[in-house]
Protein backbone atom coordinates (compact mmCIF):
# COMPACT_ATOMS: atom_id res chain seq x y z
CA UNK A 1 0.00 0.00 0.00
CA UNK A 2 1.13 3.52 -0.59
CA UNK A 3 -0.01 6.13 1.74
CA UNK A 4 -0.14 10.01 1.05
CA UNK A 5 -0.25 11.81 4.29
CA UNK A 6 -0.76 15.92 3.84
CA UNK A 7 0.23 18.67 6.53
CA UNK A 8 -1.57 20.81 8.46
CA UNK A 9 -4.16 22.01 6.35
CA UNK A 10 -4.14 25.67 6.80
CA UNK A 11 -7.30 27.80 6.13
CA UNK A 12 -8.74 28.41 2.27
CA UNK A 13 -4.97 28.50 1.51
CA UNK A 14 -4.57 25.00 2.35
CA UNK A 15 -7.88 23.68 1.60
CA UNK A 16 -7.60 25.14 -2.28
CA UNK A 17 -3.75 23.61 -3.07
CA UNK A 18 -5.70 20.14 -1.70
CA UNK A 19 -8.40 20.68 -4.16
CA UNK A 20 -6.49 21.51 -7.20
CA UNK A 21 -3.45 19.03 -6.34
CA UNK A 22 -4.46 16.05 -4.63
CA UNK A 23 -6.15 14.06 -7.65
CA UNK A 24 -3.14 14.63 -9.85
CA UNK A 25 -0.61 13.23 -6.91
CA UNK A 26 -2.58 10.42 -6.24
CA UNK A 27 -2.61 9.04 -9.80
CA UNK A 28 1.29 10.41 -10.40
CA UNK A 29 2.39 8.15 -7.28
CA UNK A 30 -0.41 5.39 -7.22
CA UNK A 31 -1.53 7.01 -3.35
CA UNK A 32 -4.11 4.19 -2.10
CA UNK A 33 -4.83 5.81 1.29
CA UNK A 34 -4.96 9.34 2.05
CA UNK A 35 -4.74 10.54 5.03
CA UNK A 36 -4.51 14.62 6.61
CA UNK A 37 -4.53 16.81 9.45
CA UNK A 38 -7.24 18.97 9.08
CA UNK A 39 -7.12 21.11 12.50
CA UNK A 40 -6.34 24.18 11.38
CA UNK A 41 -8.60 24.23 8.15
CA UNK A 42 -11.12 26.20 9.40
CA UNK A 43 -9.18 29.27 8.62
CA UNK A 44 -6.17 28.42 10.35
CA UNK A 45 -8.62 27.86 13.52
CA UNK A 46 -10.36 24.42 13.98
CA UNK A 47 -12.93 22.77 11.84
CA UNK A 48 -16.06 22.49 10.95
CA UNK A 49 -18.50 19.47 9.96
CA UNK A 50 -19.13 21.16 6.88
CA UNK A 51 -15.49 22.08 6.05
CA UNK A 52 -14.52 17.74 7.10
CA UNK A 53 -17.15 17.07 4.85
CA UNK A 54 -15.21 19.38 2.22
CA UNK A 55 -11.96 17.48 2.45
CA UNK A 56 -13.59 13.94 2.57
CA UNK A 57 -15.22 14.61 -0.40
CA UNK A 58 -12.05 15.28 -2.23
CA UNK A 59 -10.75 12.25 -1.39
CA UNK A 60 -9.20 12.23 2.12
CA UNK A 61 -10.02 8.87 3.86
CA UNK A 62 -9.10 9.83 7.51
CA UNK A 63 -8.63 13.59 9.05
CA UNK A 64 -6.36 13.70 11.98
CA UNK A 65 -6.60 16.85 14.02
CA UNK A 66 -4.73 17.83 17.36
CA UNK A 67 -4.84 20.90 19.80
CA UNK A 68 -6.88 23.53 17.40
CA UNK A 69 -9.83 20.58 17.35
CA UNK A 70 -12.22 22.05 19.77
CA UNK A 71 -11.77 25.92 18.51
CA UNK A 72 -15.42 25.17 16.39
CA UNK A 73 -18.15 24.50 18.94
CA UNK A 74 -19.81 22.74 16.31
CA UNK A 75 -17.40 19.67 15.81
CA UNK A 76 -18.79 18.28 18.97
CA UNK A 77 -22.06 18.40 17.81
CA UNK A 78 -21.10 16.62 15.29
CA UNK A 79 -19.08 14.06 16.98
CA UNK A 80 -21.99 13.56 19.25
CA UNK A 81 -24.52 13.06 16.72
CA UNK A 82 -22.09 10.42 15.06
CA UNK A 83 -21.79 8.21 18.68
CA UNK A 84 -23.46 4.78 18.14
CA UNK A 85 -23.44 4.60 14.28
CA UNK A 86 -20.03 3.09 12.89
CA UNK A 87 -20.86 4.15 9.67
CA UNK A 88 -20.73 7.78 9.81
CA UNK A 89 -18.27 10.11 8.10
CA UNK A 90 -17.50 11.66 11.22
CA UNK A 91 -15.94 8.58 12.17
CA UNK A 92 -13.00 9.50 9.82
CA UNK A 93 -12.48 12.61 11.67
CA UNK A 94 -10.40 11.80 14.82
CA UNK A 95 -8.96 13.47 17.79
CA UNK A 96 -6.01 12.85 20.12
CA UNK A 97 -6.83 9.77 21.58
CA UNK A 98 -5.17 10.25 24.96
CA UNK A 99 -7.35 13.09 25.86
CA UNK A 100 -9.69 12.91 28.91
CA UNK A 101 -12.04 9.49 28.68
CA UNK A 102 -15.67 9.80 27.93
CA UNK A 103 -14.62 13.35 25.61
CA UNK A 104 -16.86 13.57 22.53
CA UNK A 105 -15.13 11.93 19.20
CA UNK A 106 -12.48 8.90 18.75
CA UNK A 107 -8.34 8.57 18.54
CA UNK A 108 -8.30 5.30 15.99
CA UNK A 109 -9.73 4.93 13.29
CA UNK A 110 -9.89 1.32 11.75
CA UNK A 111 -11.10 0.86 7.65
CA UNK A 112 -9.89 -1.24 4.32
CA UNK A 113 -8.54 0.07 1.53
CA UNK A 114 -9.09 -2.76 -1.64
CA UNK A 115 -9.85 -5.10 1.07
CA UNK A 116 -6.44 -4.18 2.83
CA UNK A 117 -7.00 -3.18 6.47
CA UNK A 118 -5.48 -0.45 7.79
CA UNK A 119 -5.85 1.69 11.11
CA UNK A 120 -5.00 5.34 11.58
CA UNK A 121 -4.27 6.78 15.25
CA UNK A 122 -3.82 9.95 16.30
CA UNK A 123 -1.89 11.45 19.44
CA UNK A 124 -0.88 14.46 21.13
CA UNK A 125 2.22 15.22 22.66
CA UNK A 126 2.48 17.21 26.42
CA UNK A 127 5.93 19.04 26.13
CA UNK A 128 5.01 22.72 26.15
CA UNK A 129 1.40 22.03 25.35
CA UNK A 130 -1.68 21.66 27.59
CA UNK A 131 -1.95 18.53 29.76
CA UNK A 132 -2.75 15.34 28.95
CA UNK A 133 -2.97 11.54 29.64
CA UNK A 134 0.35 9.94 28.67
CA UNK A 135 0.70 8.89 24.61
CA UNK A 136 3.03 6.88 24.98
CA UNK A 137 0.65 4.20 26.75
CA UNK A 138 -2.09 5.36 25.06
CA UNK A 139 -0.60 4.07 21.81
CA UNK A 140 0.20 0.81 24.20
CA UNK A 141 -3.41 0.11 25.27
CA UNK A 142 -4.53 0.85 21.72
CA UNK A 143 -2.45 -1.70 20.05
CA UNK A 144 -3.87 -4.23 22.24
CA UNK A 145 -7.15 -3.93 20.23
CA UNK A 146 -5.85 -3.13 16.57
CA UNK A 147 -5.58 -6.18 14.31
CA UNK A 148 -4.63 -4.40 11.00
CA UNK A 149 -1.03 -4.83 9.90
CA UNK A 150 -0.94 -1.42 8.89
CA UNK A 151 -0.74 0.92 11.50
CA UNK A 152 -0.15 5.05 10.88
CA UNK A 153 0.22 7.20 13.46
CA UNK A 154 -0.05 11.18 13.75
CA UNK A 155 1.24 12.59 16.84
CA UNK A 156 0.94 16.21 16.72
CA UNK A 157 3.63 17.76 19.68
CA UNK A 158 5.31 20.59 20.16
CA UNK A 159 8.85 19.33 21.10
CA UNK A 160 10.92 17.49 18.54
CA UNK A 161 12.13 15.04 21.21
CA UNK A 162 9.02 13.84 22.02
CA UNK A 163 8.11 12.72 18.19
CA UNK A 164 11.06 11.29 17.70
CA UNK A 165 10.98 9.38 20.91
CA UNK A 166 7.82 7.97 19.83
CA UNK A 167 9.60 7.02 16.28
CA UNK A 168 11.40 5.21 18.08
CA UNK A 169 8.75 3.44 21.03
CA UNK A 170 6.44 2.22 18.40
CA UNK A 171 8.91 1.22 16.13
CA UNK A 172 8.44 -2.01 14.99
CA UNK A 173 4.91 -2.06 15.72
CA UNK A 174 3.48 0.73 13.11
CA UNK A 175 3.80 1.34 9.75
CA UNK A 176 4.74 4.76 10.12
CA UNK A 177 5.21 7.52 13.29
CA UNK A 178 4.92 11.20 11.27
CA UNK A 179 4.68 14.62 13.24
CA UNK A 180 2.63 17.34 13.07
CA UNK A 181 1.93 20.96 14.76
CA UNK A 182 4.66 22.94 14.18
CA UNK A 183 4.34 23.77 10.67
CA UNK A 184 7.80 23.45 9.46
CA UNK A 185 9.05 20.27 7.31
CA UNK A 186 11.76 18.69 8.31
CA UNK A 187 14.54 16.60 6.32
CA UNK A 188 15.11 13.69 8.79
CA UNK A 189 12.38 11.19 7.02
CA UNK A 190 13.44 7.56 7.20
CA UNK A 191 12.80 4.11 7.88
CA UNK A 192 13.92 3.06 11.08
CA UNK A 193 15.45 -0.57 12.01
CA UNK A 194 12.20 -1.87 13.23
CA UNK A 195 10.33 -1.22 9.72
CA UNK A 196 8.98 2.05 10.98
CA UNK A 197 8.72 5.21 8.49
CA UNK A 198 9.78 8.37 10.83
CA UNK A 199 9.53 12.18 10.25
CA UNK A 200 9.79 14.49 12.96
CA UNK A 201 7.50 17.11 11.16
CA UNK A 202 5.46 16.64 7.59
CA UNK A 203 5.34 20.82 7.36
CA UNK A 204 2.61 22.80 6.54
CA UNK A 205 -0.35 22.79 3.48
CA UNK A 206 -1.33 26.83 3.34
CA UNK A 207 0.78 29.94 3.15
CA UNK A 208 4.46 29.66 3.58
CA UNK A 209 4.44 34.04 2.66
CA UNK A 210 3.64 33.63 6.58
CA UNK A 211 4.81 33.10 10.44
CA UNK A 212 3.76 29.37 10.20
CA UNK A 213 0.28 30.25 8.38
CA UNK A 214 -0.24 33.49 10.15
CA UNK A 215 -0.03 37.08 8.69
CA UNK A 216 3.48 37.89 9.91
CA UNK A 217 3.51 41.38 10.76
CA UNK A 218 0.57 40.11 13.18
CA UNK A 219 2.73 37.60 14.76
CA UNK A 220 5.91 39.76 14.42
CA UNK A 221 4.02 42.66 16.31
CA UNK A 222 2.94 40.21 19.31
CA UNK A 223 6.77 39.47 19.55
CA UNK A 224 7.41 42.97 19.74
CA UNK A 225 4.96 44.68 21.84
CA UNK A 226 3.49 41.38 23.47
CA UNK A 227 -0.23 43.18 23.11
CA UNK A 228 -3.19 40.79 21.94
CA UNK A 229 -4.18 40.56 18.53
CA UNK A 230 -6.49 39.07 15.68
CA UNK A 231 -4.38 36.40 14.19
CA UNK A 232 -5.54 36.27 10.08
CA UNK A 233 -4.58 33.35 7.93
CA UNK A 234 -2.13 34.95 5.35
CA UNK A 235 -2.54 33.77 1.33
CA UNK A 236 1.13 34.02 -0.29
CA UNK A 237 3.53 31.35 -1.52
CA UNK A 238 0.71 28.32 -1.14
CA UNK A 239 2.42 24.85 -0.61
CA UNK A 240 1.30 21.35 0.09
CA UNK A 241 3.64 19.29 2.54
CA UNK A 242 3.47 15.44 2.50
CA UNK A 243 5.21 12.34 2.74
CA UNK A 244 4.43 9.00 0.66
CA UNK A 245 4.97 5.70 2.59
CA UNK A 246 5.56 2.75 0.87
CA UNK A 247 4.57 -0.38 3.10
CA UNK A 248 4.09 -4.16 2.76
CA UNK A 249 0.54 -4.73 3.04
CA UNK A 250 1.60 -8.49 4.95
CA UNK A 251 3.42 -7.42 7.61
CA UNK A 252 3.05 -3.30 7.69
CA UNK A 253 6.19 -2.54 7.75
CA UNK A 254 7.21 0.24 5.83
CA UNK A 255 9.92 -0.06 2.64
CA UNK A 256 10.45 4.25 2.03
CA UNK A 257 9.54 7.33 2.97
CA UNK A 258 9.71 10.68 0.81
CA UNK A 259 8.97 13.89 1.47
CA UNK A 260 6.21 15.74 -1.33
CA UNK A 261 6.63 19.50 -1.76
CA UNK A 262 4.16 21.28 -4.25
CA UNK A 263 3.58 24.68 -5.19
Amino acid sequence: MRILFIGDIFGKPGRTIVKDRLAGLVKDHGIHLVIANGENSAAGFGITPALAEELFDLGIDVITTGNHVWDKREIIDYFEAADGNPHSPARRLLRPANYAPGLPGWGVYEGKKNDVPYAVMNLQGRVFMVANDDPFRAADQLLKNIQAKIIFVDIHAEATSEKVSMGWYLDGRVTAVVGTHTHIPTADERVLPGGTAHITDVGMTGPYDSVIGVKKELVIARFLNNMPARFEAATGDVRLCGVIVDCDDSTGHARSIDRVMVR
